[in-house]
């Protein structure tokens, strides 16, 4: 019991000095960082056009990730992710970074999920050149895509067989989702590097999901799952 007080007092005179006091407050900033980002959300910008038109280059928006915690990503929602090809450290200073946001270096994307867990997933195109994603052998309307008329061709069957894990490559499918895997892709289907290239994305690797555009001022709107048909 003694020794608790002495440890209490040494603690209390450090918080007394000027730099002891500064020390805690950086700690306590950081610490708070940390819970926010971890269990609530955070503000990510969108560097590129792979969402247009539902998300442009410069838009702000907030990422929540409490509901993580108790679902899984619905077919329409707009999520914040890593890619397969993003290497994530488990050392202390870059999961630190990761957690806080601060000289953070893992390569993050942001796509809609298009394909669930145990679905079959497939592009294929009409006659008029138009091409539409097919989940379970069904057309799969979407009204928020950009354009049907900009997806690029797919490959011959044979030469996506041989370059199957190749990511420069797209590929049409059929794809074979399994338990704990989704397929994404962008709303701008003639420019976004997605699941047609790199493949299926394992839920580990889900960091939130983006609710509200709130800046540039003009542009701010809920973002909802919008309307789609099979």
């Amino acid at each position: 019991m003694n020794s608790f007080k002495k440890l209490k007092e040494k603690y209390d005179n450090f918080n007394k000095t000027w730099w002891g006091e500064t020390i805690s407050t950086i700690v306590f900033v950081v610490v708070m960082v940390i819970l926010i980002r971890f269990f609530i959300g955070e503000v990510r910008w969108i560097p590129s056009g792979s969402m247009n038109p539902t998300l442009v280059e410069g838009d702000r928006i907030i990422v929540e990730r409490f509901s993580r915690f108790f679902s899984t990503p619905k077919r329409g929602d707009i999520m914040v992710f890593y890619p397969p090809a993003t290497k994530l450290s488990r050392k202390p200073l870059p999961l630190l970074s990761r957690l806080t946001g601060i000289l953070c270096k893992d390569v993050a994307y942001i796509k809609r999920v298009v394909g669930l867990p145990g679905e079959k997933i497939e592009i294929k195109f009409e006659k008029d050149s138009s091409a539409y994603v097919y989940i379970n052998d069904k057309k799969y309307k979407e009204d928020y895509i950009k354009s049907a008329y900009e997806y690029p061709l797919c490959p011959a069957p044979e030469i996506q067989k041989q370059l199957m894990y190749d990511d420069r490559l797209m590929k049409c499918g059929p794809f074979k989702l399994g338990n704990d895997e989704f397929f994404m892709m962008g709303d701008n289907r003639g420019n976004s590097q997605d699941s047609r290239y790199w493949g299926v994305l394992k839920k580990d690797r889900f960091v939130g999901r983006a609710v509200f555009i709130f800046w540039p001022f003009k542009r701010i709107k809920v973002l909802h799952r919008l309307k789609s048909t099979i």
